[in-house]
């Protein structure tokens, strides 16, 4: 009996040490469980796949190339053309006639809305005189285009549905998305036929020369050409950005257009005109030594350079020299961001903006104007595209004095060089004026512009460079040229 009692009161012992311990360990492995799963992700994308695939279409356009040459001695085929060409074939038969030539391209795109409306890139059908939609299902449709937009590669189309036609796609938020999340590309890869493709986020916010508002999610979920216009899906089946662009030399480097921004200019685009806000100043980025000089505590923010005369900025009172920290209640980082800001805002909205002058912060109410259709973008960095790695502007009295040069000098001050770049190999500065290109005086943006355009880069490009109270010359080299 004392056996037993023994026995049952061991028994009842172990019970309860496990259970204390089972108390103790069950929130740190329900945590470890959770963990486990973020960490190995979906264990399947196919429901995901399923839901959307349906409202992902393939886009096929044909362009007519019209004064295309008739020549049978240019035709692929001939077993002349080797020897003979068109200066031939007029010299004995007159001149050759002309024709036409189609082209053909294929693209991605999705519905947007039960009544044909169909999202995609511009650069997918800007230049088509005949658009074609399929579905997954086989079935085809004629698309007239609504709506585009060059500047951030956006275009709508429209077919007229018929039964079966797919329903819409949900648009998310792509400010919600965050490095690391999960997300599928669909689209047409090399006319292959609807293609799902799965990855993460890799980065937010990246520029990378495509247009004047750029402002790309980048991705590591394959994305090829053909798959141009079709749709970044988060893992709730929503739309966060629209398949834009590769980087061809490297792998799995992607990038899409933010579904944000597809939504700020949607009802443009269903309208068939985009119209952008306009503030009318030249602006760029604050480099170091230029926030010594303005005795500024951060690089943040944008500098007015420039302010448009009779311009809404004008009107507001801002001058040379403000610096730009807040627009509509957002902080500004940096020109390009402050560009898109601005284009994004419809004319006639008033927006408060944020300024340093001379040292002390200042608030001012602006209505914004109209951008020009003269002007590819009112609001851009001051810079000169170019392969040298450069960034150049135009000599302000503001700059001059800052910069402890004569406001009557001509030339143009470098505001920016990249780093590796041949300008930076060089050992140009910013704060440096470019007086001569190629032994050519230079007296303002045009003519240095001009003079860069006609320089032999084969050969390298001389320019005379003034530095402090002196002059000096620099040969800029491409990459690679002795």
């Amino acid at each position: 009996m004392k056996q037993d009692k023994r026995t049952s009161l061991n028994i009842f012992r172990y019970i309860a040490f496990f259970g204390i311990i089972a108390l103790f360990c069950a929130p740190a492995l329900a945590q470890a469980a959770a963990s486990g799963s973020k960490n190995y992700g979906p264990a399947s994308f196919a429901d995901l796949a399923e839901n959307v695939k349906h409202s992902v279409v393939n886009i096929s356009t044909t362009q007519v190339i019209k004064g295309a040459p008739i020549s049978p001695f240019e035709s692929p085929n001939s077993p002349f053309g080797h020897f003979f060409g068109n200066d031939f074939f007029n010299h004995f038969f007159g001149n050759i006639p002309q024709g036409e030539m189609k082209t053909h391209a294929l693209g991605s795109g999705f519905v947007i809305s039960s009544d044909g409306f169909i999202l995609t890139n511009n650069h997918v059908v800007e230049k088509a005189t005949k658009i074609k939609v399929k579905l997954d299902t086989g079935a085809e449709y004629d698309a007239k285009i609504i709506g585009r937009d060059p500047k951030t590669d956006l275009a709508l189309i429209k077919v007229k549905p018929r039964k079966g036609f797919p329903a819409p796609l949900k648009l998310g938020d792509s400010d919600a998305i965050r490095v690391g999340d999960w997300v599928m590309a669909v689209g047409n890869p090399f006319g292959l036929g609807q293609t799902v493709t799965t990855g993460i986020i890799s980065a937010k916010g990246r520029i990378i020369g495509a247009g004047p508002y750029d402002d790309f999610l980048q991705t590591d979920a394959a994305i090829n050409p053909g798959n141009s216009g079709g749709p970044l899906i988060n893992m709730a089946g929503e739309v966060i950005g629209i398949n834009t662009a590769i980087i061809a030399r490297g792998q799995n480097i992607g990038f899409a257009i933010p579904i944000n921004i597809v939504k700020e200019l949607l009802p443009q685009l269903k309208s068939g005109k985009i119209i952008r806000g306009w503030l009318g100043v030249m602006i760029q980025d604050i480099t170091p030594a230029l926030e010594k000089s303005f005795g500024l505590s951060t690089t943040e923010g944008v500098l007015i350079s420039d302010v448009s005369k009779d311009s809404p900025a004008e009107k507001a009172g801002m001058k040379r020299g403000d610096v730009i920290t807040r627009f509509d209640g957002k902080e500004v980082k940096d020109a390009h961001m402050l560009s898109r800001m601005v284009a994004e805002k419809k004319p006639n909205t008033t927006v408060t903006v944020e300024i340093i002058r001379d040292k002390k912060e200042k608030s001012l109410k602006v209505k914004l104007g109209t951008m020009p259709q003269n002007l590819q973008a009112s609001l851009t960095p001051m810079e000169n595209k170019n392969p040298w790695g450069l960034t150049v502007q135009k000599i302000t009295p503001d700059l001059a004095s800052h910069l402890g040069i004569s406001p009557d000098e001509e030339g143009v001050v470098i505001s920016g060089v990249k780093p590796g770049s041949p300008a930076a190999e060089a050992g140009l500065r910013p704060g440096d004026v470019i007086k001569e290109v190629d032994r050519k005086d230079i007296k303002d943006l045009g003519s240095y512009n001009r003079a860069m355009n006609k320089a032999d880069k084969s050969g390298g490009v001389l320019l005379l460079v003034k530095r402090g109270n002196g002059t000096i010359f620099i040969v800029l080299k491409q990459s690679g040229n002795d």
